[in-house]
């Protein structure tokens, strides 16, 4: 019996590719306008379920608040809806008539998108709309435990596209949900991409598939508490964030990072504003209960408020408590408390100054939420400039919700609710996903020179060099001086260029800074051996002794 019900649900998933496919067809001719005016309405239909689909996710999963719900189903209709209105997608979607370039929006086909448990409505909506705007069909996968209100949602973006004109199957969902089916849709030679927003598994098994993936990351974000920061506010950020559905955006805070000369404010601000800083024991009481043995968070606290949490781990906090601090000095996988926790449990690092906070906000990175997002709270430009040119993440906030600003809901980053961490985090893009990461773009180049203008001679400007050498803090600073080239004695196309052939001789520049130069170098015996080549073939073994021989002559 259980056969026959796997062998069902891959035939019909394979139904639902086939519609797919001749739906986008179809939708594929579609004009600009056309395409806008189903997106617009199916916006507008899934805002109008935003409360009772809200309701019935918080009922089935038992994550989160469904107050809190209704405002992510909002803003993944509405919010999301206002940002994408005005691209253009479809047809020619630039024209560089300077350049003689033209771009053409290709649609990519047929997505395939895995929903996660923590956010069904919100990410069912987010991901028709920006699949649609780009002009593709949508297939979707629901987790198993929010597979009654991912079909409720499924089912009113799928009749609000009908509604406004779109063909039928453009948008569908799996209704006998298994593995095998979400394994047929993803391997399907017919799928062109995966989205995928999920657990970790699911998210490995998508690129495994060997269908292209694009896809969100665990976070693990640090907020740092600078000193210049208006600490009352930044503390309120903090807690709106990670109480905000109870903590189940990935994006959300995992630990705050504070200055030792302004954790005695910040402290009394956490406390004044309903967390609660747990002892030594009671931090222990819950770390036992927040990882599984293979080290994966306990799904049974994902998304609980935190009198729930301190009740399952065995003792008690003040009813006004919004959200349970942990004091922490180390970083491991081991530890749950560096480590994200999707629910409102934050580890707390006191830190001498924002240099060791930076080695401590690095060492959480590293340890999970590579790609992800931080927040710092600041006043300082040049902190968060600091910040921004170092930090493995491709989601900075400052001075705001976490949760709230990394899917753009309180930033002007993309809305999204697919948050991807690139390279660093093991995916294929580091963006807040939106229609232009669905869309394949046609080039459009004229001709504007001839090969016969290739062959044309070529001027190489050559400037004289401004610095002084690494190796010597002796050198006078040298003025500027014009370069002039030897010519040659006949002017020489890239075609016949011998530095492109293989025989080349590098040419002669002089100056007379650079000939001042050349004499002193030749004159340092630190380089004279280490640079000669023992025989006619350089091998490893030489490589490494030129390189021994040199430092051994720059060492002071």
């Amino acid at each position: 019996m259980m056969l026959d019900k796997d062998l069902q649900s891959i035939q019909a998933a394979r139904e639902l590719v086939k519609n797919a496919k001749q739906a986008q067809r179809q939708f594929a001719k579609f004009t600009q306008e056309q395409v806008d005016k189903i997106v617009a309405h199916i916006a507008a239909e899934a805002a109008h379920h935003a409360e009772p689909l809200a309701k019935s996710a918080h009922q089935e999963t038992g994550f989160g608040r469904w107050q809190d719900k209704v405002l992510k189903n909002q803003f993944a209709s509405t919010q999301v809806h206002q940002h994408i209105r005005d691209m253009k997608t479809v047809g020619i979607i630039a024209d560089d008539s300077a350049n003689k370039v033209m771009e053409v929006g290709v649609p990519l086909g047929v997505i395939t998108a895995l929903v996660p448990s923590t956010n069904p409505t919100s990410t069912i909506f987010y991901k028709t709309l920006i699949a649609l705007k780009a002009g593709n069909a949508i297939i979707f996968s629901p987790h198993p435990n929010a597979k009654v209100c991912s079909q409720q949602a499924i089912d009113v973006v799928k009749r609000a596209a009908l509604e406004a004109g779109a063909p039928a199957g453009i948008v569908d969902g799996v209704t006998q949900l298994t593995m095998q089916a979400t394994e047929a849709l993803m391997k399907s030679k017919d799928v062109s991409l995966i989205l995928a927003t999920g657990g970790e598994g699911m998210v490995r098994a998508a690129y495994a598939s060997g269908t292209p993936t694009i896809s969100g990351g665990p976070g693990n974000g640090p907020a740092f508490i600078e000193r210049s920061a208006n600490i009352p506010q930044a503390v309120k950020d903090i807690i709106t964030s990670k109480t905000f559905d109870n903590g189940v955006i990935c994006a959300s805070e995992q630990s705050i990072i504070a200055e030792r000369c302004i954790y005695d404010q910040v402290h009394l601000e956490l406390v004044r504003q309903g967390a609660y800083l747990m002892n030594e024991q009671e931090s222990d009481q819950l770390a036992a209960i927040l990882l599984r043995p293979n080290g994966m968070i306990n799904p049974e606290l994902v998304g609980q408020c935190a009198l729930t949490l301190a009740e399952k781990a065995g003792f008690t906090v003040p009813v006004t408590t919004s959200v349970l601090v942990s004091p922490q000095t180390t970083v491991s996988p081991q530890n749950p408390y560096s480590r994200e926790k999707l629910c409102p449990v934050l580890g707390l690092y006191v830190e001498d100054d924002w240099h060791a906070a930076c080695d401590r906000v690095m060492a959480l990175l590293t340890n999970e939420g590579m790609g992800h997002t931080l927040v710092i709270h600041t006043q300082n430009p040049e902190i968060v400039r600091e910040f921004a040119l170092e930090k493995p993440v491709f989601r900075m906030l400052v001075n705001t919700p976490a949760a709230l600003g990394g899917i753009g809901a309180t930033t002007n980053i993309t809305p999204a609710l697919t948050l991807g961490c690139g390279a660093l985090g093991g995916g294929s893009s580091s963006d807040n996903v939106g229609p232009m990461n669905l869309l394949n773009v046609r080039k459009v180049g004229y001709g504007v020179r001839s090969i016969e203008e290739l062959r044309q001679p070529t001027t190489v400007a050559v400037s004289a060099p401004t610095c002084e050498p690494a190796y010597s803090s002796h050198v006078e600073p040298v003025a500027p001086v014009a370069a002039t080239v030897a010519p040659t004695a006949k002017p020489v196309s890239i075609f016949e260029d011998t530095r492109f052939t293989g025989s080349a001789v590098a040419p002669t520049v002089t100056t007379p800074a650079a000939s001042s130069a050349i004499t002193s170098h030749q004159g340092d015996d630190r380089f004279t051996a280490a640079v000669s080549p023992a025989n006619d073939e350089i091998n490893e073994a030489q490589v490494e002794r030129i390189i021994k021989q040199v430092m051994g002559r720059l060492a002071p």
